[in-house]
């Protein structure tokens, strides 16, 4: 999961379990807003929560 200012972004499958992992987070971070994203398509090609949330260089870089 990535902690982001006023909310966690969870990794989520589209299981039963996903709720059960929200609720969880929920308690170890409250006041934020726990979103689920769901991340089949990205964790089939190996990539997670931590590969969408990376900076993105500006382009085209000018100077």
């Amino acid at each position: 999961f990535y902690i982001a200012n006023g909310a966690i972004i969870m990794p989520a499958y589209g299981i039963d379990a996903d709720n059960v992992a929200a609720e969880v987070l929920a308690q170890a971070f409250p006041g934020r807003e726990v979103v689920p994203v769901r991340i089949n398509h990205l964790a089939h090609g190996g990539g997670g929560v931590h590969c969408i949330t990376q900076q993105q260089p500006a382009w085209p870089v000018e100077g």
